[in-house]
């Protein structure tokens, strides 16, 4: 009976382990596939995709991993609706974003200005998708390697004002970005793109749960912050790594690589995190020099990165980072200047109904003056609130976005 009772105190001990080891394992943010959609075949082609992502979904689980989303990114936007009418487009996208919902993967119609010379005709039909189709994400290039984008940051605030304006809750900006020196094949969204032939795939982690283990760990000391977030960074990204190389080798695809950068999402806070590394209030003294502990750890990581390879202030995605916003601890200069040794820019900010598109302009000026300045990448995701002014509380329904305070337009 003692052996019994030693045996089943033993089992009961293993398996405690083991179910501690799988609760400190991040979440697969994304694993995200880049196609180059053939309208009169797309379902199938989709339907291929849905079968490299679900054996890349599977390997993980094998390793203790849940994957959070699957993602499908078509070649650039303009490209993808060439040839057909607004109205046919329209009537494509709409089918496009139903089978995004049907078969369970984000969709994303990469940007619609690639350049700056391209027509914006493809930015105001984007503005409409953006408004009436609640799935697709999308963005536009507002600087690159060849210098910035002035127009297409024009076409961006009206497309933001637009949006703003006539989506349900002035929610469609969520799906939007404005990206500035971001690489091909990120995995992260709504930023991701590609411009070539397709077959290929990333991914990356919700991997702020391991930041605040490593920074709850080390109190304030850089050097072994950096140190111990490196360590436990590494350890998934190899995992990731691994997986998909496997994956690729059994399906023919290209594994682009791996951002690094430790996601967010509710809980799952980069704020509570950098607040374990200052204690004090996310935007006091110490804030940039955690984001730069986070940042130099990230870029130490031993795998093919792709992507921001950074850090993510989601304002409106972190329970916390949403928090200290509605109480003023900190302002969008405070993100531009976190961006300077970080990224990625000014993500999910929400703004009051009333900001012009000559201010919303300024903004995704100053975004891309920064990237372009210092070549790293950053985007920008603005969320202005039809009828709210500064001091009221957003409204937003979704399962991703924690309400929050607005500031006055400045």
């Amino acid at each position: 009976m003692k052996r019994l009772i030693l045996a089943l105190l033993l089992c009961t001990l293993a398996f405690t382990a083991h179910a501690a080891t799988d609760a400190a394992k991040p979440k697969v943010s994304a694993i995200t596939a880049f196609v180059r959609l053939d309208r009169s075949t797309y379902e199938t082609q989709i339907a291929d995709t849905m079968k490299v992502l679900n054996a890349a979904r599977s390997e993980f689980a094998s390793h203790g991993y849940e994957t959070q989303t699957v993602r499908i990114v078509t070649q650039p936007f303009a490209q993808l609706v060439k040839g057909l009418s607004d109205e046919q487009a329209l009537v494509f996208l709409k089918a496009l974003d139903d089978l995004s919902q049907k078969d369970g993967f984000a969709a994303n119609v990469g940007p619609a200005m690639l350049h700056d010379a391209d027509d914006p005709a493809a930015m105001h039909l984007l503005a409409e998708v953006l408004s009436t189709l609640p799935n697709l994400n999308a963005s536009a290039i507002i600087a690159d390697d060849d210098g910035i984008h002035w127009k297409a940051i024009g076409e961006s605030a009206k497309l933001v004002r637009y949006v703003a304006d006539h989506s349900p809750r002035s929610q469609g900006n969520f799906q939007f970005a404005a990206t500035a020196m971001v690489k091909p094949l990120g995995p992260f969204y709504p930023g991701a793109y590609h411009i070539g032939a397709g077959k290929v795939f990333s991914l990356g982690f919700e991997g702020a749960g391991v930041v605040q283990a490593a920074f709850g760990a080390t109190h304030g000391d850089f050097d072994g912050a950096v140190a111990a977030l490196t360590r436990e960074l590494s350890v998934h990204a190899r995992i990731g790594a691994e997986v998909g190389s496997k994956v690729a080798a059994a399906s023919g695809w290209t594994f682009a690589g791996v951002d690094p950068t430790p996601a967010p999402l509710g809980d799952v806070s980069i704020g509570d995190a950098i607040e374990r590394f200052t204690g004090a209030k996310f935007g006091s003294s110490g804030t940039m020099t955690a984001a730069l502990a986070i940042t130099t750890a990230v870029k130490a990581v031993q795998v093919k990165q792709v992507g921001y390879s950074g850090l993510m202030l989601p304002v409106m995605e972190d329970k916390r980072l949403a928090q200290r916003w509605a109480e003023n601890a900190y302002e969008m200069d405070a993100l531009l200047a976190y961006s300077a040794v970080c990224g990625t820019g000014l993500d999910a900010v929400p703004l009051p109904g009333d900001v012009s598109e000559e201010h919303l302009a300024k903004i995704l000026g100053d975004v891309a003056s920064l990237a372009w300045k210092w070549h790293k990448p950053l985007s920008a995701r603005l969320l202005p609130v039809k009828g709210k002014k500064g001091g009221d509380k957003t409204d937003f329904e979704s399962r991703y976005l924690f309400n929050t305070t607005l500031h006055p337009a400045g």
